[in-house]
């Protein structure tokens, strides 16, 4: 049986980032830049106003104070978007707007809070600095600087930094269409009233839910019915619509368990099946033409622990991600956790992690079953108690995966 640290190494060895695609500003937000971007501008392009004021030579407003106020002649009003017909020459001034190129004499702005019109001239009662509130050409960004380097993941500032240099669309690695399985005959709609042996089918709810929170755009299929033939047209078009498939359930040996002989009979390769961890044991791995297939099982927390611990890696890495894990830390453990007897596998317990200080310490959740989302809940870390141990008490160390922090590694 592969070990947890096996499978995934086997799956992130097979995951290969997208081929890059131009993609609009308004769809980029969150998307690694498969190039480097130069500028192709300056910015500002010209030096303006900082602020609505009045353009005015320095050397005019030395003698000013409120005893012995400056006056100007004002020469025009000049709105952003437009360009001054006068040169502002000593005695003079033009009143001008926020954005506006500052005219030609003019080597600084005074705020208009700082003034008092009087009809065609302005009162002044303080100077300046040279140069205030003026933004000068090039002060941003130069023409021919980088950007961004190739593997930067767009932020809204960035998105607007291209955009000022004109540039409305980027080369970046899409986002991974995961199409997202979930089989059984006992399952029905969230809307529906279960009939006698049905459960809700709330597996399609959490990992789609998990697919677009992990960046990746969920594609779900129409829930698939415990028979060969469904499941062989639901993996068909799982394949045509999706670069990753994720099944749920059907991936053991039970007489209606098809996903693994479906995918055997197309011609699928096997890279694993079964993970020495628990819960999250029968998860398998294929690789169809390339395209990553994860079979996860169909118990709601082995499901989102799988698509946690094992699908998000590589689904990062597919999006050109560098940092593909979640933080690890070493915790100290608080209350009792025991397995129910030596298995040799990795336990994958829910805890709820705090900070005390330079240490994270954690507790359980809640009731540990495959099957009880609650403590998912209310869970923000995984513990991973090790394959050899069969408990653990108050005061013990334990490794911790921080599942509500950004990757570090």
């Amino acid at each position: 049986m592969t070990t947890c640290r096996e499978a995934l190494d086997l799956i992130l060895a097979s995951a290969a980032p997208l081929s890059a695609r131009p993609t609009g500003l308004f769809d980029a937000l969150g998307l690694v830049l498969a190039d480097r971007v130069v500028s192709p501008e300056t910015v500002p392009p010209f030096t303006n106003s900082a602020m609505d004021g009045y353009a005015v030579r320095h050397d005019d407003l030395s003698p000013a104070s409120v005893a012995s106020p400056v006056l100007l002649d004002v020469l025009a009003d000049l709105p952003a978007g437009s360009i001054a017909a006068h040169e502002v020459r000593s005695g003079t001034a033009i009143r001008i707007m926020t954005g506006a190129p500052l005219p030609a004499g003019a080597d600084s702005v005074v705020p208009v809070e700082s003034t008092l019109s009087e009809g065609n001239r302005v009162r002044i009662t303080a100077p300046v600095k040279r140069g205030a509130n003026v933004r000068l050409a090039g002060e941003d960004l130069r023409e021919g600087e980088e950007l961004l380097p190739a593997g930067f993941v767009l932020t809204p500032a960035s998105l607007g930094i291209l955009a000022s240099v004109g540039i409305a669309e980027v080369a970046v690695r899409p986002r991974v269409r995961v199409a997202i399985l979930t089989t059984g005959d006992e399952l029905v709609d969230a809307s529906a009233k279960p009939g006698p042996g049905q459960i809700r089918d709330s597996n399609v709810q959490t990992m789609c839910g998990q697919a677009l929170a992990f960046g990746a755009t969920p594609v779900p299929i129409p829930r698939v019915p415990d028979t060969r033939e469904a499941v062989t047209a639901a993996l068909a078009r799982a394949r045509a619509e999706a670069d990753v498939i994720v099944t749920n359930g059907g991936i053991s040996v039970g007489d209606y368990d098809f996903v693994k002989a479906v995918l055997a009979e197309a011609g699928a390769r096997e890279v694993f099946w079964k993970v020495q961890q628990k819960p999250g044991g029968p998860l398998g791995f294929w690789l169809w033409d390339g395209t990553p297939v994860f079979g996860v099982p169909g118990n709601t927390v082995a499901a989102m622990v799988c698509m946690e611990e094992y699908v998000r890696p590589a689904l990062r890495k597919m999006m050109g991600r560098s940092k593909l894990l979640r933080p690890e830390a070493t915790a100290t453990f608080e209350g009792d956790f025991r397995k129910s007897a030596p298995d040799g596998k990795v336990h994958l317990i829910r805890v709820r992690a705090r900070r005390d200080g330079d240490r994270v310490v954690v507790s359980p959740s809640g009731p540990q079953g495959s099957g009880i989302l609650s403590s998912m809940l209310r869970s923000n870390a995984l513990a991973l108690v090790p394959a050899d141990a069969t408990e653990l008490k108050s005061g013990d160390e334990v490794l911790v995966h921080l599942i509500e922090e950004p990757e570090d590694r």
